[in-house]
């Protein structure tokens, strides 16, 4: 029996002579949350981009709300009802939530658009979904996980039947998480089915229905969300058992490379003190908003001090701009690769070469072919799979292979100090241990001092020497060797 919403039957597609999927089912039923898993280059993009409308299946058919196509377009797909909310978000920042919400079909009278009746019925669809947002804010005020739901909202003014959510939890914080929660059930009453892309295994057996592994463009498991074992689901991911990560051995060493005292901000943190030693990697764990990630955007001259004190090796340093902060030997890598770490347009090489073309050339001319020799070198070291090779654009590759790429761009500029901010967000399973091993063996090797903000628990037990917990902008405990465990940093972060 076809599901009732959508049915994908016998799915193929090449490209360029190369089959990415090959002969993926998919179902769904009104009401109904799908999570659809796998490594990054499995196949869900491809897939929901079919059911969207985006690219044509090779081969197939496609059924939705009883309607059989060989293929669709995006007009077909959203006269459907099919939607998709990306992790990049697409509202208007400098338009209001009501104009964001019925962005394009802004309800007239005489010919003028009637902000009155906008707002009415902006206010209508919102408590639809029991979500309290002011409707006349401009988008741009709102936090990250109010303008998800802005998003949800405008699918639903568009008669969305399916949603397809893309990571949506990525860069919430747990509360953001809670009411995101909420409101898919209230879809879920109102008959809306969702297919949910997720990185995070911990959320399938608390939002989704069903759940579907794809690995290398095959359908490999689908069973009952609460049926579904963390152990079972990697497994099916990879292909084979995921390796025991245990805790890292602690670095012993007696240099510091960094210390912190008294620093704070305008308003994100207060009176913060630590220090890293050289070859350790200390992660500061908090949620999102706690002040974890501002610290680090201070440290590199992205936000304003208004007190404290930063000495690198021993010498007094106060970051003036990104530009001094990387001059002092201090890299970055920002949670969000793709819009501020990254130049998508670019090539690999070039991506990665970028801090380390005063070394390649002179008066601003690098010397033919050492990019591609620094992208090769870096490239068997970290193992990128670029297809392509150096001349590969950034924006092509899986999240994982993009992340590895921007910490071999500080790695060949030589850094002593690395600041990274989520640095496996939206990044699969196995690509998250290569990144851990990654961090870990170029801080143990160069004697690089590595300090980490994250919100996940199982990054910091799995990468970090030390943690320093934080909570509404101060550090509340510091963990090392076996108390750091997830249990713990849960608990003294809340």
């Amino acid at each position: 029996m076809k599901a009732d919403l959508v049915h994908l039957e016998n799915i193929h597609k090449s490209f360029n002579g190369v089959e990415v999927l090959h002969g993926v089912d998919l179902s769904l039923n009104a009401g109904e949350v799908l999570a659809l898993l796998g490594e990054n280059g499995a196949g869900k993009s491809t897939l929901v981009k079919i059911l969207a409308g985006d690219i044509p299946p090779t081969s197939g058919t496609i059924t939705i709300q009883g309607t059989e196509l060989a293929r669709l377009d995006v007009y077909q797909a959203r006269q459907l009802g099919v939607r998709m909310i990306f992790q990049e978000l697409n509202d208007a920042p400098t338009l209001t939530v009501a104009e964001n919400i019925f962005l394009g079909q802004w309800p007239k009278s005489g010919g003028l658009v009637s902000w009155k009746e906008l707002q009415r019925k902006a206010k209508e669809v919102l408590d639809r979904l029991e979500v309290d947002i002011p409707v006349d804010a401009m988008a741009g005020s709102l936090r990250v996980g109010e303008r998800q739901l802005l998003e949800i909202a405008r699918a639903l003014t568009q008669n969305a039947k399916v949603l397809v959510l893309d990571e949506p939890t990525a860069a919430l914080s747990n509360v953001e998480v809670d009411r995101l929660f909420i409101v898919m059930q209230q879809l879920k009453s109102q008959g809306v089915g969702m297919i949910y892309i997720t990185h995070r295994l911990d959320e399938v057996a608390l939002v989704a229905d069903r759940v579907q592994v794809l690995r290398d463009g095959n359908s490999v498991l689908t069973t009952k969300g609460k049926e579904a074992s963390r152990d079972d689901l990697v497994t099916a991911m990879l292909g084979h058992e995921a390796a025991k990560n245990a805790r890292p051995v602690p670095v012993v060493t007696t240099k510091k490379a960094v210390e912190i005292k008294n620093l704070s901000s305008f308003t994100e943190f207060d009176d913060v003190s630590f220090s890293v030693d050289e070859g350790e990697v200390v992660c500061i764990f908090g949620k999102i908003g706690s002040g974890s990630a501002e610290i680090l955007e201070s440290m590199f001259g992205l936000r304003p001090l208004s007190g404290g004190e930063i000495s690198i090796f021993g010498d007094a340093f106060m970051p003036k701009s990104p530009g001094d902060s990387a001059d002092a030997g201090i890299g970055y890598l920002p949670a969000d690769r793709q819009r501020l770490g990254s130049f998508g347009s670019r090539s690999v090489a070039e991506n990665l070469s970028v801090r380390a073309w005063h070394t390649m050339g002179r008066f601003g001319f690098v010397k033919s072919g050492l990019e591609a020799i620094a992208f090769n070198k870096w490239a068997e070291a970290l193992r990128i799979n670029s297809r392509r090779g150096p001349t590969q654009e950034i924006a092509t590759l899986s999240g994982g292979n993009q992340q590895k790429v921007l910490l071999a761009r500080w790695f060949e500029a030589k850094v002593n100090v690395l600041l990274l901010v989520e640095p496996t967000r939206g990044v699969d399973v196995g690509a998250r241990r290569d990144i851990y091993e990654i961090i870990r063996k170029q801080a143990k090797e160069s004697n690089m001092a590595v300090i980490v903000a994250t919100s996940d628990y199982e990054e910091v037990v799995l990468l970090a020497d030390r943690a320093l917990i934080m909570a509404r902008g101060k550090i509340v405990s510091e963990l090392t060797g076996n108390a750091v465990d997830a249990n713990t940093l849960v608990s003294a972060s809340s």
